[in-house]
C-alpha cells in the first residue's frame, strides 16, 4: 500500500463505517487513478472533496435531507450580514479623530480594521460577479485577513478593531463559506448593493465625531445588536415560512446562525449575565467569558439536533 493510499483511506474515516466497507475501495481507486504520478500527498481540492462527501453521506444517514439546503440558506444571509457591516466600518473608518485628540489612528484610517473591511467589499464584488470557487476563495480571503488583524497590530503596534468587532465578522464569514453556485445573478448583487445601503446609512446616522471619545465601542454598542435581531428575525421567519410548506431548512439555518448572532449580541448577553444596567458596557472578563459559552453552546446545538432527528426518524421494519 503506498503513502498516497493510506492517506485517502485515512480521509474515508469522514463516512460511515458501512459506506465505508461498501464503497471505500472504490472511492479510493478513483482518486489514485486521477492523481499525478509520484503524488504522495492528497491535494487540498481532492481532500476537502472527500472529506464534504463523507459529511454529506453522514448527514443522509440520520434522515436529514434539509440540513444542506440549511446550510446553503444560512450562508447566504451570512454574507448578506458580513459584507452590510463591512460597509458601515468601511464609512467609520474614513473618519479617524483629530490629530490633537490622541486618539491613535493608521494613517488616513482609524485602523488595520480597513484592510478586512475593504476585502470584504471585495469578496460581495467577487460574489455578484463569479460564484462558486472564487467566492469562497474571496470570503476565505477576507475571514483570513479579518483573523490577520491581530497579530498585525500587536507587531505594527497601530490600532484595530477590538475582538468583539472581529469575532462576530469571522463568525459570520465561516458560516458564508457555505454559498451555493446556483443563485441568480441578481441576488447574487444583493450583499453588494446592501453592503452600499449600510455604508450610507452609517454616514447619515452615526455623529461624525463617533470615535472621538472611545474607538470603536461607542459605535458597536448600537449596530452589531441591531445587526443580531435583524438576522435573527430575519431568519426565523424565514424558516417559519418555510417550515408552513413543509421545508425545514430554515430550522437548521437558525441553529447555524446562531453563534455568530449570538456573538454579534456579545455586549448585551455579556451585561445580562454579568447583571450590568442595558446603559452599560461589560468589562473584558463577562465579554470573554461569554464568547467562550456562546462559540461552545452554538456549535453543540446542531450535533445535537442531528442525534435527536436519527432517534426520532422512523426505522424501516
Amino acid at each position: 500500500m503506498t503513502d498516497l493510499e493510506r492517506r485517502y483511506l485515512r480521509l474515508l474515516l469522514a463516512y460511515p463505517a458501512d459506506y465505508r466497507r461498501s464503497r471505500g475501495a472504490e472511492i479510493v481507486g478513483t482518486y489514485l487513478d486521477l492523481a499525478a504520478p509520484g503524488r504522495r500527498w492528497p491535494s487540498p481540492a481532492d481532500a476537502a472533496d472527500v472529506v464534504g462527501g463523507g459529511l454529506r453521506q453522514r448527514v443522509r444517514a440520520t434522515g436529514a435531507a434539509d440540513l444542506v439546503p440549511g446550510v446553503r440558506l444560512a450562508a447566504v444571509l451570512a454574507f448578506l450580514a458580513a459584507t452590510s457591516l463591512s460597509g458601515v466600518w468601511v464609512v467609520l473608518e474614513l473618519r479617524p479623530a483629530s490629530p490633537d485628540s490622541g486618539v491613535p489612528a493608521a494613517g488616513p484610517f482609524v485602523s488595520l480594521g480597513i484592510v478586512a473591511w475593504t476585502a470584504w467589499l471585495l469578496a460581495a464584488v467577487v460574489h455578484a460577479l463569479a460564484p462558486g470557487r472564487w467566492t469562497r476563495r474571496a470570503v476565505a480571503l477576507a475571514v483570513l485577513l479579518t483573523v490577520a488583524l491581530v497579530p498585525a497590530a500587536a507587531l505594527t503596534g497601530l490600532p484595530r478593531p477590538p475582538l468583539f468587532v472581529l469575532l462576530p465578522q469571522v463568525a459570520l464569514g465561516l458560516v458564508a463559506l457555505g454559498a451555493s453556485d446556483g443563485l441568480p445573478a441578481p441576488l447574487r448583487a444583493v450583499p453588494l448593493v446592501a453592503a452600499g445601503a449600510a455604508g450610507l446609512a452609517g454616514n447619515d446616522l452615526l455623529p461624525p465625531d463617533v470615535f472621538a471619545a472611545s474607538y470603536y465601542t461607542w459605535t458597536v454598542v448600537p449596530v452589531l445588536p441591531s445587526a443580531a435581531v435583524v438576522v435573527l428575525a430575519v431568519v426565523v421567519l424565514l424558516g417559519a415560512g418555510l417550515a408552513l410548506r413543509g421545508d425545514h431548512r430554515g430550522n437548521w439555518a437558525v441553529l447555524i446562525l446562531l453563534t455568530p448572532v449570538g456573538l454579534l449580541a456579545l455586549q448585551p448577553l455579556a451585561g445580562a449575565l454579568d447583571g450590568l444596567p442595558s446603559r452599560f458596557i461589560p468589562g473584558w472578563t463577562a465579554l470573554a467569558a461569554t464568547a467562550v459559552l456562546v462559540a461552545l453552546v452554538g456549535p453543540a446545538l446542531l450535533p445535537l439536533a442531528l442525534a435527536l432527528r436519527t432517534r426520532l426518524a422512523p426505522h424501516p421494519p
